[in-house]
């Protein structure tokens, strides 16, 4: 069992976010779906993009792209919710993550990976945990953790409640 987990430590999903090559560690992530009908929350940033049903379950989804000032994400046939777990407070959360689209499970060993760069990235340095490289394109590894605060998602966490009032007493 241990040598299972030891099997997905260098493993990560790639996806693209305007043409660039982002990766999410495997063990975050739980699961890929296809974009789905987003229903938006009152007074949530613009990034927040709203909630969607994830079997009985209103799970926020956020646009990576407008969170790291790209522009908005515009759907397309390949456009995908990518289901991660995050742990924020000490409390897992669990958010879907706009992506343009999602490519493979890429494997990088931990050497493979440098130092994210101090210039020249789109997003703050904080959010990636490092540069990876296949062929001739970087690959951005984002540190998922730190992309979101507990105090955005508090936030969310109040729009929801809302939601979920208006739509008791309708």
């Amino acid at each position: 069992m241990a040598e299972a987990a030891t099997q997905n430590d260098n493993q990560y999903l790639t996806f693209t976010l305007d043409r660039e090559l982002f990766a999410l560690d495997i063990a975050s992530v739980r699961e890929v779906l296809e974009l789905v009908n987003i229903t938006r929350v009152p007074r949530t940033p613009d990034f927040i993009r709203g909630v969607i049903n994830l079997r009985g379950r209103a799970v926020p989804v956020v646009d990576l792209k407008m969170k790291f000032g790209l522009g908005e994400t515009v759907p397309t046939v390949n456009t995908c919710v990518i289901i991660v777990e995050v742990c924020l407070d000490g409390e897992d959360t669990v958010l879907g993550a706009l992506a343009d689209s999602v490519q493979e499970v890429y494997e990088m060993d931990t050497a493979q990976i440098e130092s994210p760069p101090r210039l020249g990235t789109p997003i703050k340095s904080e959010f990636i945990r490092g540069m990876g490289k296949t062929g001739d394109q970087f690959i951005i590894v984002l540190e998922i953790g730190k992309v979101f605060t507990s105090l955005e998602l508090t936030g969310l966490g109040h729009g929801l409640a809302e939601v979920g009032a208006e739509t008791a007493e309708a």
